[in-house]
């Protein structure tokens, strides 16, 4: 009898030991998938602030160099592109993630465009509201930079964590699945030439 009673409490004990192990690993599973939605939330605000500071970087460039029409515009058009390029965090995969980098991408060469424009106009590059939106938007790529960073880091962190043992099992009952990284463009990695 006494027996009986020892490995039915062994049993007990597996059994709670199970459904703790269960409980805790969901919580942290969803944890961590908001960390990732959240830090993803903070890509796209930094994208927002950049295109926000266009409108006036394109004003300042358009009082000085109004004939430079077809570049205006084709940052006016990447910006609206970039602006209307946006992901639901609960739907973030290589692809739709690829998608808005491409659409951010066509407005960071339309900017670079808009730069080798400015170059021709001394007047425009000692304008103080020019100097500062330049200023402005040097940080903001910086912090493009560190927000793409801290995702990915989110994004590994709860992908490490949903792929060791037993938690990958828990994982694939309850739907949690690898995130993908925000990944630089093919050619990223070569510098562009300027050419005036």
């Amino acid at each position: 009898m006494k027996k009986s009673w020892i490995i039915i409490g062994v049993v007990g004990l597996l059994f709670l030991f199970m459904v703790f192990s269960l409980v805790g690993s969901y919580n942290s599973m969803v944890t961590k998938d908001e960390a990732v939605s959240g830090q993803w939330s903070q890509v796209e605000n930094v994208y927002q602030r950049r295109a926000d500071l266009i409108p006036n970087l394109v004003n300042t460039v358009k009082g000085y160099a109004s004939h430079e029409r077809e570049t205006l515009e084709g940052v006016v058009n990447a910006r609206a592109k970039a602006t209307s390029t946006t992901i639901d965090p609960s739907k973030l995969n290589a692809e739709s993630i690829k998608q808005f980098a491409a659409a951010q991408d066509g407005l960071s060469s339309a900017l670079s465009k808009l730069m080798v424009v400015v170059e021709r106009y001394p007047d425009l590059k000692a304008n103080q509201n020019f100097l500062e939106l330049q200023a402005q938007l040097e940080g903001t790529e910086n912090r493009i930079t560190v927000e793409r960073q801290k995702f990915n880091e989110a994004a590994k962190d709860f992908n490490t964590y949903i792929r060791t043992f037993p938690r990958n099992i828990w994982a694939g009952m309850f739907g949690f699945e690898k995130k993908d990284y925000f990944e630089a463009t093919a050619g990223a990695e070569v510098a562009p030439t300027v050419q005036f």
